[in-house]
């Protein structure tokens, strides 16, 4: 909690509100989904469960939240595991306060948070002729989809902006994630940035 409340003094100072702080699991899922917040910094390692399994909790609840993982330790596969289930970044406790602040409010502006030495991670680290592969399979609205996914826009703003259905855009999300073997909107963004893929 010492953590918790450092980080609640370093956001608040820059004008961001921080609606609370739990301390276990099972009060941050009930928290989340009760106030809805623009951003959750889920803490890895809690009490009562993993904060991974808190997060994909809400996130099926609440897909479109925005779910930061910050953990003490910065191990390759608990990022990748955090993407797999549709976080928007992973920071380690070890993030100095101001690049820690950065990082909140690069996040509520749409982008990926990720340490460049986790970033990496093998499902990225496509050779060119791969990547162009998999890119090849998208449709032009599938790429117009990817590109709005990349700017951090929820499924309701996709419909809005391409005058198309809800249901239409899930449609266009799961063939995006089959054709680019991947397993969120997450990691389809992330890897469509760092290809330069429907951008």
């Amino acid at each position: 909690m010492l953590f918790a409340e450092a980080i609640k003094s370093a956001l608040e100072s820059t004008g961001v509100v921080v609606a609370g702080i739990s301390a276990t699991a099972e009060d941050a899922v009930t928290s989340v989904l009760q106030k809805r917040p623009d951003l959750v910094l889920m803490d890895v390692a809690l009490p009562d469960q993993s904060g991974l399994l808190a997060g994909r909790r809400i996130l099926q609840e609440w897909p479109e939240a925005k779910i930061l993982a910050v953990t003490a330790l910065g191990e390759r596969h608990v990022a990748e595991e955090a993407l797999r289930i549709g976080f928007r970044g992973y920071l380690t406790k070890h993030t100095p306060v101001a690049q820690f602040v950065n990082s909140v409010r690069a996040i509520l502006d749409g982008q990926l948070i990720m340490p460049h030495r986790l970033a990496s991670v093998n499902r990225y680290a496509a050779g060119d002729e791969d990547v162009g592969l998999l890119a090849a399979q998208l449709t032009a609205r599938e790429r117009e989809v990817l590109g709005l996914l990349v700017r951090g826009a929820s499924g309701l703003e996709i419909a809005a902006e391409l005058s198309i259905s809800r249901n239409t855009v899930r449609t266009h999300v799961q063939s995006i994630l089959t054709k680019l073997q991947v397993h969120s909107r997450l990691e389809a963004a992330t890897f469509a940035a760092r290809h330069h893929v429907g951008m």
